[in-house]
């Protein structure tokens, strides 16, 4: 991307031409990458954007673009799970664009939303090899739930279930 002193960060809602199929792009090409992750991921990922691009309700579910000077550079989205609990999902920052604060800044956006919205609660599910995402969590107040051992995209993984209230 650019030297981090020289780039501009900007958060928008998603909404914008290209927006629903980079995100799905994004997570398949990063978490193939990066951890070796199969096309069961991505099309994970393409059905949570799925079902977020086709039955939204907008007063109750969000979602963010970060951009780094115009370029999409991470995302993240926050849908109903129970009547009053907020989910976090597909936390995603370019690799190119880390070291800005855009995770925690994606983070952010979507606990002020979900207060804002009503919910008492948000939650997510990672897997413990996403160490700096797990990072970001802790930060923002997240705890560990439970953890489950899984076989999912490939691979032996430790998914977890991380909580905190708003």
């Amino acid at each position: 991307m650019t030297d981090p002193g020289d780039a501009r960060v900007t958060v928008r809602r998603l909404g914008a031409p290209g927006d629903l199929g980079w995100v799905v792009q994004a997570h398949g090409e990063v978490y193939a990458e990066q951890f070796g992750w199969d096309q069961t991921f991505e099309a994970l990922v393409a059905q949570i954007v799925a079902d977020y691009g086709n039955g939204r309700d907008p007063r109750r579910e969000a979602a963010w673009i970060a951009e780094v000077d115009g370029r999409r550079a991470g995302c993240v989205f926050c849908v109903a799970d129970p009547a009053e609990t907020a989910r976090l999902r597909i936390l995603l920052v370019d690799p190119a664009a880390r070291g800005l604060g855009i995770g925690s800044r994606l983070v952010d956006e979507c606990l002020r939303f979900a207060k804002e919205a009503g919910y008492r609660r948000i939650t997510l599910w990672t897997n413990d090899v996403l160490v700096s995402a797990r990072r970001i969590y802790e930060a923002a107040g997240f705890e560990l739930v439970d953890e489950e051992r899984h076989h999912s995209f490939g691979h032996d993984l430790v998914g977890q279930n991380w909580s905190r209230d708003l």
